[in-house]
């Protein structure tokens, strides 16, 4: 099932405060994870006097299919209301995806995540060989970032055996769409993709 281990092998309280997982439904990779999510909230954390991100991990879907979540282990004083509170508000400012999590051993989830998600899946092995050999997939990146400024950005990829998933986060998946859709339908390297709404 992947690279995983159990949230809650730490989720006691220790002399040092609370551990906490962030499950973040957030399609992307450790090195996306640590830039977009992970480093950010430490600083948050260390600014505010709250606590400090101890770890992360990545979810991986059955048979290498892809990225089901990632998520970030929280070390904090307390888990009252207001902490739980001031971690669901940084996370969501930060862009958490919706159906996110908070976990605290003992507590109910608590549901967070404000960000919808657009996955764009291009087709990897039915297009012709001068397509894939003329074509970038930077550009197609670039390009759906440039697109949707202002209400979305790239933020992770799956490379998997027929096809790779571009995942793009922001306040709607169907704005997400409609800005890059003229350009998916006309360039060569997205002929026979599809969209899925991920978040």
């Amino acid at each position: 099932m992947g690279n995983f281990w159990n949230p809650f092998r730490k989720n006691e309280a220790t002399p040092e405060g609370v551990f906490v997982v962030a499950q973040l439904n957030a399609q992307v990779q450790p090195v996306d994870r640590y830039e977009y999510y992970e480093a950010p909230m430490a600083e948050i954390l260390q600014e505010a006097g709250l606590g400090e991100v101890t770890g992360g991990g990545t979810m991986l879907l059955a048979d290498h299919a892809g990225i089901q979540y990632c998520d970030l282990e929280i070390l904090t004083q307390d888990t009252s209301p207001q902490t739980l509170a001031f971690l669901r508000n940084a996370l969501e400012s930060l862009g958490a995806p919706k159906g996110s999590l908070l976990k605290v051993d003992g507590l109910e989830d608590m549901p967070i995540g404000k960000a919808e998600g657009m996955g764009i899946y291009l087709n990897g092995t039915e297009l012709p060989d001068d397509v894939y050999a003329t074509s970038d997939v930077n550009e197609v990146i670039e390009t759906c970032e440039a697109l949707m400024e202002g209400i979305g950005a790239f933020r992770g990829h799956w490379d998997g055996n027929t096809e790779t998933g571009l995942f793009f986060y922001g306040e709607s998946y169907g704005l997400m769409k409609a800005a890059v859709t003229e350009f998916v339908e006309n360039y060569p390297l997205c002929a026979r993709c599809r969209f899925e709404q991920v978040a």
